[in-house]
């Protein structure tokens, strides 16, 4: 089948790398004007005249990237199968609109306000209780586009640095982790699950996740598959969707989803009997889903910035790396690392190990291991 794909980034390039066993082609349309992809055909078309080349050369499209004009995706679908749906798209790309469909689901999230200037962003402080964080109801990834309120007063300086017209001010949830639920949904609405990881940010940057997550309860693990469970019905679901969550002593609060393959599951592509970006391809293409089962224990290490000793890593038996043919450049994924392991004490000290070889990476710190 020919599957075309908006955007030309690292994931489009993880979703071709499994579509092609699959006797799959691809055609990547980009918007941006620096595709990254480095592989099948890449269209770009930033201003936008080149869309109906790129339609007539794919079957059906999908997205790696969802900050991209909904118009686009509408247009598409209107002549061409859009897996997700354009909605789905539209709710994720609006925290408002995010925030509003969980709780009509009833998916827990933080008590949240919407502010529309500095004076409201100080009322909502007020009201909701600081610690408050506040987010650019659109456009924001990656940490940008956030602050921290410790105090009403600090209002105006936090809508000037985030210099958005509309913020979300969610009051601060007090989290023993952040955790993340992928599950992938076919056109016949079959659904399969892989387990939950356990994800370490740093400067608003996933820098390690974890899977499966250690101590997760069977009554924590049910809530999660819930929330996966009522999304995908209720958007109609087909491909990957990844819920971010945020673990507390009363259960699981969500922070926001993302429809599409997502980096907190690149761990799937050793540590899972199916990846992610393999079971979106055979969502999208109506195929039997894979088995989500993992295999042991691994963690996914993110390459930022600078790619570090390369050669000493691959050196170590239990590592897989994935470049993305990026240049170096501050704060930039230019690849990850999955470490394998039979357990978890072997997992900590390996993913340890292999982190020594890259600059800069922050310590590896998770539930098990604090020090």
């Amino acid at each position: 089948m020919r599957i075309g794909v908006l955007g030309a980034g690292q994931l489009g390039r993880m979703l071709a790398l499994a579509g092609y066993p699959l006797a799959n082609t691809f055609v990547f349309y980009d918007i941006s004007g620096s595709p990254s992809v480095g592989l099948g055909e890449v269209i770009v078309d930033r201003g936008g005249e080149y869309l109906n080349d790129f339609l007539s050369r794919v079957d059906r499209v999908t997205y790696e990237f969802e900050h991209l004009p909904v118009s686009i995706a509408e247009r598409i679908a209107d002549v061409k199968p859009v897996h997700p749906t354009p909605r789905s798209l539209q709710v994720c790309q609006n925290r408002e609109a995010e925030k509003t469909l969980f709780g009509e689901l009833g998916i827990a999230t933080p008590k949240w306000k919407i502010a529309d200037s500095a004076e409201s962003l100080r009322q909502a402080a007020e009201e909701l209780g600081c610690p408050v964080v506040a987010k650019s109801n659109t456009e924001g990834y990656d940490g940008k586009g956030q602050a921290i309120l410790r105090s009403p007063e600090e209002a105006l300086e936090a809508w000037t640095v985030i210099n958005h017209p509309r913020l979300m001010v969610e009051k601060f949830v007090d989290f023993s982790r952040e955790v993340s639920i992928i599950g992938v949904r076919g056109a016949d609405g079959d659904v399969a699950v892989y387990p939950i990881a356990e994800n370490i940010h740093h400067n608003g940057i996933l820098r390690y996740s974890l899977a499966p997550a250690p101590s997760v309860s069977k009554t924590v693990a049910a809530e999660a598959k819930r929330y996966l469970h009522a999304i995908m019905n209720e958007l109609d679901y087909v491909g990957v969707l990844a819920l971010e969550l945020f673990d507390t002593a009363d259960g699981l609060v969500a922070n926001e989803m993302a429809p599409r393959v997502h980096n907190s599951g690149h761990w799937t592509i050793e540590g899972a009997q199916t990846s992610q970006f393999e079971n979106h391809i055979r969502a999208i293409t109506g195929q039997p889903l894979g088995d989500t089962t993992a295999r042991g224990v691994s963690c996914m290490v993110n390459i930022i910035g600078e790619h570090g000793d390369i050669s000493r890593i691959l050196e170590l038996p239990y590592t897989h790396v994935h470049l993305y043919d990026k240049a170096e450049r501050p704060g930039r994924k230019l690849g990850h690392i999955n470490v394998t392991a039979e357990h978890y004490d072997e997992l900590i000290w390996r993913v340890r190990n292999c982190a020594s070889f890259l600059p800069g990476v922050p310590e590896f710190r998770c539930s098990l291991a604090k020090g």
